[in-house]
């Protein structure tokens, strides 16, 4: 008789699988408090911008936190490979479909430029606003110590999966503890989906957690080597996660849900799934201040052997301000997503971000359909 036993499997939720509960007593939308720390930094939206060519520049960076939010700048990216990246992003967003992977696996093969990590993070502070960057672990080690001589604010490390384990023979890898040290500001770390992981990563000391693997719009690692978790399930998953460390150290480590929002409604779940912060891509690169001008891709396209990542034309939509703000004429949630996020926690009786995660969430699968047959019928969203 055999002893092997079936794999079981637990069932996962995203964004389209599940509502928010109303609550009992509702609350003016401009009393709720959505602000969001991360180390000494303030924000007044808890809304963080993808270290993604196609969405953050120094200008964008600069324009995204006067409204409130926090951009991140990707430093292994054009801004720090070309001196003239506005040249090199006209290039890709004008290269047909079937060309684009090819040119962006040439385009990314260019060196990074040290001095040009200095002049993007020095063009940030400059303006007067938070600088925040993005870099790989492969190059942590020696990128960083360049953004924090050039007065970077916050630093963030990021792959599709990050773990605080790594197994390799062939170097001694990136010791999270050690990088936090030498930094002295606050590290966020992503990306990760599980409790286990996202416990291992907050016990290095580092201060925010991405949590989402595969779920962006620009992303194809679910496709291509079939690993994701679904972002309410993941977001709970590394909310638990928070608590737990919370109780045991004392520190509180901010959980970032990280891809797959593409509406207000995904965002107020996001939260009530347990995150201090969400962060966008394609929303946001929609908007005309966006250095895609109407296209996006994902960070991983450019991978010399196994490109994971697509070019996606989503289009140029509106000024950055009335994406997050409004005043919106569209109906399909992809404006104003500041003002859905008020009125949610409005509804839902929750003054602050973290009276959200009260919030009764129901598992409810008809919601995309229930009583939306004239939408569907005349191809409206």
């Amino acid at each position: 008789m055999s002893h092997f036993k079936l794999k079981e499997m637990e069932r996962a939720y995203g964004f389209d699988e599940v509502a928010l509960v109303p609550g009992d007593v509702t609350i003016n939308p401009d009393q709720t408090n959505i602000d969001f720390t991360v180390g000494n930094s303030i924000l007044t939206i808890p809304i963080l911008a993808s270290a993604m060519d196609a969405v953050v520049d120094p200008a964008f960076a600069i324009k995204f936190n006067k409204l409130g939010g926090l951009a991140v700048l990707n430093l292994e990216g054009v801004q720090t490979r070309y001196e003239n990246p506005e040249e090199v992003l006209n290039q890709i967003t004008q290269t047909p479909e079937t060309e684009v992977t090819s040119l962006l696996q040439k385009v990314y093969s260019k060196p990074i430029k040290e001095k040009l990590v200095s002049q993007r993070i020095g063009a940030i502070k400059q303006a007067g606003t938070i600088c925040a960057v993005s870099v790989t672990p492969a190059n942590t080690k020696w990128l960083a110590p360049i953004a924090k001589d050039a007065g970077v604010d916050i630093l963030v490390v990021q792959s599709t999966v990050t773990t605080a384990r790594h197994i390799s023979k062939s170097y001694r890898g990136l010791i999270l503890p050690e990088l936090c040290q030498q930094m002295s500001l606050p590290v966020i770390v992503g990306n990760c989906c599980s409790y286990g992981a996202a416990l291992e990563l907050m016990r290095t000391g580092i201060d925010g957690i991405l949590v989402g693997v595969g779920p962006g719009a620009a992303c194809t690692t679910r496709e291509v080597i079939g690993v994701g978790v679904p972002q309410i399930t993941a977001t709970l998953n590394c909310a638990v996660a928070r608590e737990t460390y919370l109780q045991e150290s004392g520190k509180y480590v901010v959980v970032i849900t990280d891809g797959g929002i593409r509406t207000g409604g995904d965002l107020c779940k996001a939260f009530a799934a347990g995150a201090d912060a969400i962060m966008i891509g394609s929303p946001l690169a929609q908007a005309a201040e966006a250095p895609g001008k109407g296209y996006h891709w994902g960070m991983s396209h450019s991978h010399p052997a196994l490109p994971r990542g697509t070019r996606v034309r989503v289009g140029t939509t509106a000024p950055l301000e009335q994406i997050l703000f409004g005043p919106t004429s569209v109906t399909d949630g992809t404006q104003n997503l500041v003002g859905a996020l008020r009125t949610s926690m409005g509804v839902c009786s929750a003054r602050t971000i973290k009276e959200m995660y009260k919030v009764k969430m129901i598992i409810a699968p008809s919601i995309k359909t229930e009583g939306k047959y004239l939408q569907a019928i005349q191809n409206t969203p």
